[in-house]
């Protein structure tokens, strides 16, 4: 079968919500607060920071892995900010600063990594790795552990 009729299949088979329906849907799935996720990772970059310097005795690699961290958290917290920010426009203008706040977030994670070196000194770039990484994966930790979420029934 060719791909334009399936996708023609797929619509006849879409049904809009009724407001009941969508209440029962906004209460077993609650939004998840950017801020809440963007605070577990800063508490996650804290973690690893202060692990770091414990596991190795070094204060550096502490400061490795937290501005590693930091390199997330902080354009993540941009992100977040310009992303929650309403804008008039409809949904074309809001995926619009999605992609651009995705941008901003994209080069300034890159701009501070390159200027680690300059900013850390003794900088261990294995604690900056370990660091960066833990804290991205933090954002599908906190997703999955979210709050009052009712998990769906598999069948």
């Amino acid at each position: 079968m060719p791909a334009d009729f399936q996708d023609e299949d797929e619509v006849e088979d879409f049904k809009p919500l009724t407001a009941q329906e969508a209440t029962a849907w906004r209460s077993r799935f609650p939004q998840v607060s950017v801020w809440r996720i963007v605070a577990v990772q800063a508490v996650a970059g804290v973690v690893v920071a202060a692990l770091a310097w414990l596991v190795t005795g070094r204060m550096a690699a502490g400061w490795s892995a937290g501005y590693g961290a930091l390199s997330v958290v902080l354009p993540a917290a941009l992100f977040a900010r310009g992303v929650v920010r309403q804008r008039p426009g409809g949904a074309g203008a809001a995926m619009a600063g999605i992609f651009g706040w995705e941008l901003v977030k994209l080069v300034l994670c890159i701009a501070m990594l390159a200027a680690a070196p300059k900013l850390v000194p003794d900088l261990s770039w294995l604690a900056l790795l370990v660091g960066l990484i833990v804290v991205m994966k933090t954002y599908w930790v906190a997703l999955l552990v979210r709050s009052n979420v009712q998990k769906p029934i598999d069948i």
